[in-house]
């Protein structure tokens, strides 16, 4: 007979408090990171001069904004219970934004705004619009941006990519609806993934189309009913059945009407005439919308991999800093070499997350990594904002 062994099992008791206490603490921690997320945006950047917009349930206040022609700063205040969100459209067209505002909490927006009249969403996507105008202003005469002829080439291989990844966003929605209505799982499963990283490709330019956005890909988080609200359509629709509800059950209808507007968004992105602020700008509010939403929310809320989308995400940003290049080469070193250290930085912190084994769920990774991607792509959205004032593409402004 062997010696009984020396180590006692701990108590049951004390397992349960054990396993609560190392709870507690992933809870507190992922409340933090959201918390220093939100204030990294919110107060102590805030200009005085900056316009005060409260968002209230199913309202702005005020509604109706005035300002001049040029650069100006809002200062929005989430004054409900649930993370909301603050735009300014011209048509469906997405001017600026800012995303997931935490209760309580606010965040500001600086814009280079031309003479005429805006609309202004209000916290959910179901609430009433606000209106913004902005009159004329000398400020902004004197401060036209320059001639596009060095963009040319860059505008025109760009174009080219929209038209080319706009394709792919259409023809993956269709064989990711072929596998839906064939009753595949897991064949459906794979072609969500394949239909995903397109889409992220091309999102600087396809989330400025504010209706197909909110058709294609709009978040429960944003909709009254959440994941139960008739308005949560599109891919995070599709994946809520497929990754949690492990089920096909009800997504053909969705599918469907997803392989319709892919085509419509092909078609716009191959119809779409961009300048060169489009293309910072586009860039830079990629960075800023992974920062703020990506890495304290997730982009992949039931799937889980969030990594792989961060990856297809970065991977469209960096083709515009790529098209960039050559311009910035001759016209802005300095600034384009902050740019390409600050993404080198976002790329290793990536690496480093995913590991050398099976990519992680983007839940388990600690709120303090998390933390340093966020403060790195913060980093990478300034430097490329201040690339795009060297290369005097409207101040950085959109």
């Amino acid at each position: 007979m062997s010696a009984p062994s020396s180590t006692q099992a701990p108590p049951p008791r004390l397992l349960w408090w054990g396993v609560a206490a190392s709870a507690l603490l992933m809870v507190g921690g992922g409340v933090a990171f959201a918390l220093a997320s939100m204030r990294a945006g919110s107060d102590a950047s805030a200009s005085p001069d900056a316009v005060l917009v409260t968002l209230r349930d199913g309202a702005c206040q005020p509604n109706a904004l005035t300002v001049p022609a040029g650069r100006s700063t809002f200062r929005i205040v989430n004054g409900t219970d649930r993370a909301v969100e603050w735009e300014i459209l011209d048509g469906v067209m997405v001017v600026e934004e800012r995303e997931n505002i935490a209760p309580g909490l606010s965040q500001t927006l600086s814009a280079r705004l031309r003479e005429g009249t805006y609309a202004i969403t209000c916290g959910l996507l179901s609430n009433p619009r606000g209106t913004l105008t902005v009159t004329p202003s000398t400020a902004a005469d004197a401060t036209e941006k320059p001639t596009l002829t060095a963009f040319i080439g860059a505008l025109a291989e760009y174009q080219v990519y929209l038209a080319t990844e706009g394709a792919k966003v259409a023809r993956t929605a269709e064989a990711l609806d072929a596998a839906i209505r064939a009753g595949d799982l897991d064949g459906a499963r794979r072609a969500y993934g394949e239909a995903r990283t397109p889409y992220l490709h091309v999102e600087p330019v396809a989330a400025r189309f504010a209706d197909l956005r909110d058709a294609i890909d709009p978040s429960a988080g944003y909709l009254a009913g959440r994941e139960a609200d008739t308005a949560f359509t599109g891919y995070h629709r599709l994946e809520y059945g497929l990754f949690e509800a492990n089920s096909l059950d009800g997504l053909a209808p969705v599918s469907s009407k997803l392989v319709a507007d892919t085509a419509l968004l092909r078609d716009r992105l191959r119809a779409a005439r961009l300048g060169p602020d489009d293309m910072a700008q586009g860039a830079v509010r990629g960075l800023r919308a992974m920062a703020d939403t990506g890495v304290s929310a997730g982009i992949s809320p039931y799937a889980g991999n969030d990594l792989d989308e961060f990856d297809a995400q970065l991977a469209g940003l960096r083709k515009i800093e790529a098209l960039l290049r050559p311009v910035a080469s001759q016209g802005a070193p300095a600034a384009l070499a902050e740019v390409e250290a600050a993404l080198t930085s976002v790329d290793d912190d990536l690496r480093s997350m995913r590991g050398t084994g099976e990519t992680p769920d983007f839940s388990s990774i600690p709120s303090e990594r998390r933390r340093q991607l966020s403060d790195a792509l913060h980093r990478a959205a300034d430097t490329m904002e201040r690339l795009g004032t060297a290369l005097g593409l409207g101040e950085g402004g959109a």
